[in-house]
């Protein structure tokens, strides 16, 4: 009931209200942007939503124009605090998440909920393992449980992933709403936003060298299992 009805009724309200929101940083951002490169203003990502339905979903540009994909020895997409492939402008908005307000449009469109797992690209969710899959058995998110309880990009894919899982398997009213107040805190704390290890791999050469000079660390060194721990803390209150 909750997931078919009440929940869409509550990604439309929020929606709205969020729109001229969305619009005031349209115009701020998009100035911005096109002051500093000339470019896009928004970046049309395609991605996976629910059943597997792939969908665009939009953002704000905060990488240069045709840079190249980067990604990790396990499949996910780089990020880094120092990736060259950052604007001036879009390194501020991927530290607020201001880059992330135009999904907005999405889940007024239906594509994409206030709450619910990151949607993943094509080649990721073809190096899912195990159950991974079920995180497409409901509507991705803006911001999800694995966003918030589980480090965010600091902790390793496969783990978000599992979160995920534990959230398909669990959504109700009172676990989004907990979801989608603290998400508040996270954008504040800036903490998590870029991954603390792995090994950058390109998709080109060009992206070989600009992997080369991100050096970023290799995977296994501290690793910080911040995913784990949050998924125990936040079962037991469930519970």
């Amino acid at each position: 009931m909750y997931v078919r009805f009440v929940k869409r009724i509550f990604d439309i309200g929020i929606g709205l209200v969020a729109l001229p929101v969305v619009g005031v940083f349209t115009i701020v951002c998009g100035v911005r942007i096109k002051a500093e490169d000339g470019g896009p203003i928004f970046y049309n990502a395609p991605r996976v939503g629910k059943n597997g339905r792939e969908f665009t979903m939009y953002k704000f540009r905060s990488m240069k124009v045709n840079a190249p994909d980067l990604v990790f020895s396990d499949g996910s997409t780089y990020n880094s605090a120092d990736d060259p492939r950052m604007t001036r402008v879009g390194a501020w908005m991927r530290r607020t998440s201001v880059d992330e307000l135009p999904q907005f449009l999405n889940v007024l469109g239906g594509s994409m909920s206030v709450v619910g797992p990151r949607p993943d690209l094509k080649r990721e969710t073809e190096l899912y393992v195990g159950n991974e899959a079920e995180k497409l058995l409901v509507k991705p998110g803006i911001t999800g449980y694995a966003a918030v309880y589980g480090g965010r990009n600091a902790s390793l894919w496969h783990d978000r992933l599992a979160l995920d899982v534990w959230y398909v398997h669990h959504v109700s009213f009172l676990l989004d709403a907990r979801i989608f107040f603290k998400t508040f805190g996270a954008i504040f704390s800036q903490k998590g936003i870029y991954a603390d290890s792995g090994d950058a791999l390109g998709s080109t050469h060009d992206a070989h060298a600009l992997s080369s000079a991100v050096a970023p660390p290799l995977v296994g060194e501290n690793p910080v299992d911040n995913a784990s721990l949050a998924h125990e803390d936040v079962t037991e209150k469930e519970d």
